[in-house]
């Protein structure tokens, strides 16, 4: 069942570092990408990587969801998986879901970054790889060892996690 998967980064705290010059979580100056290295970590070698952006998902727009939907089209896998920050994943989750794709596309991310260690990303990432691969086509998230459709992707703020 093994199917071939693209793997679009736009950024979100998965992919943030502890910048020394401003005090704050940021992305790194030269705009570089942590996901290689978790893959490497992981030893899964397959996935191709695509970066979109680099943002914060509280500064995501239309514009960058129409670039989202666009690179998703343009790939040849069927099989796509997103990284994204948390606070507008959901939203993003069905503003792609309503451009109906006919491919099984997954938005992940985490609530510490990857670069401060005990981080949650690499165990979202895994699973978001794996329901890619096993899931019907639509759109989902996969976040805390869940998989949750998009119309049900939504944060739980007070609780710092997502539930079904």
């Amino acid at each position: 069942m093994a199917r071939d998967v693209r793997i679009l980064i736009t950024g979100g705290t998965l992919d943030k570092i502890h910048d020394p010059f401003s005090e704050s979580l940021a992305f790194s100056r030269d705009g570089a990408t942590q996901i290689p290295e978790i893959l490497h970590y992981s030893r899964c070698h397959f996935p191709a990587v695509q970066q979109l952006m680099q943002i914060d998902s509280l500064d995501m727009t239309e514009d960058h969801r129409e670039q989202i939907v666009s690179a998703i089209k343009t790939a040849k896998e069927k099989s796509i998986v997103i990284t994204h920050g948390t606070s507008t994943m959901g939203e993003t989750a069905r503003f792609i879901a309503a451009s109906e794709i006919a491919k099984t596309i997954v938005l992940t991310g985490a609530m510490r970054p990857f670069s401060l260690g005990f981080s949650d990303g690499p165990f979202n990432m895994g699973g978001a790889i794996v329901a890619s691969q096993t899931l019907k086509k639509g759109v989902y998230g996969v976040m805390n060892g869940r998989i949750i459709e998009a119309q049900d992707l939504n944060k739980n703020t007070e609780l710092g996690r997502f539930d079904a």
